[in-house]
């Protein structure tokens, strides 16, 4: 079995070939080995650790303007290791369609309990402030100034990439 500092070291390893492909597709280069489809992978495997990895990353142009970069992996053997139910919070807080409509309306600049209410036109106020009390709980909603909330910088590529596995374009 890996030690903690290999797991590291190719962990470090897998993280920066992610960086350098989102880098070489953000500037136009080329980035893809064989046919292209999976370039992603084909990068991975250069540096397989032996257990595999699990990881995701993007970069997205945002509605409001701006970048959001992320990438994240994680040893298989230390993912079947984890105990899967204490992400089960998260998920179900994912779980309701309005909650669902609200963190698609903030991304899009929608950041008020009021404006919420008006832009999904569903509900009232206290049943909007439910739903984002549930979302900022379990952090896919951060509060900032005067009641205003944002999907903090670090859930916005897990959000999307949740929906994509989830079949939602």
């Amino acid at each position: 079995m890996a030690t903690v500092e290999e797991l590291e070291t190719r962990l470090s390893a897998v993280e920066q070939s992610v960086a350098s492909l989102t880098a070489a597709s953000m500037a136009g280069g080329a980035v893809a080995s064989g046919d292209g489809a999976l370039w992603s992978l084909d990068a991975l495997l250069q540096h397989p650790p032996k257990s595999g990895v699990v990881l995701y990353a993007g970069a997205v142009d945002l509605p409001t303007g701006g970048v959001s970069q992320w990438q994240y992996a994680l040893p298989a053997a230390a993912l079947f290791e984890q105990d899967w139910s204490e992400q089960a919070a998260v998920l179900i807080a994912l779980g309701h369609p309005v909650r669902l409509q609200i963190l698609h309306e903030v991304l899009r600049g929608t950041n008020t309990v009021a404006a919420l209410v008006d832009a999904l036109g569903t509900g009232t106020s206290g049943q909007m402030y439910h739903h984002v009390k549930e979302l900022t709980a379990t952090g896919w909603l951060g509060s900032g100034r005067r009641a205003e909330y944002e999907v903090p910088p670090a859930r916005i590529v897990p959000l999307l990439a949740i929906l994509v596995a989830a079949g939602t374009p």
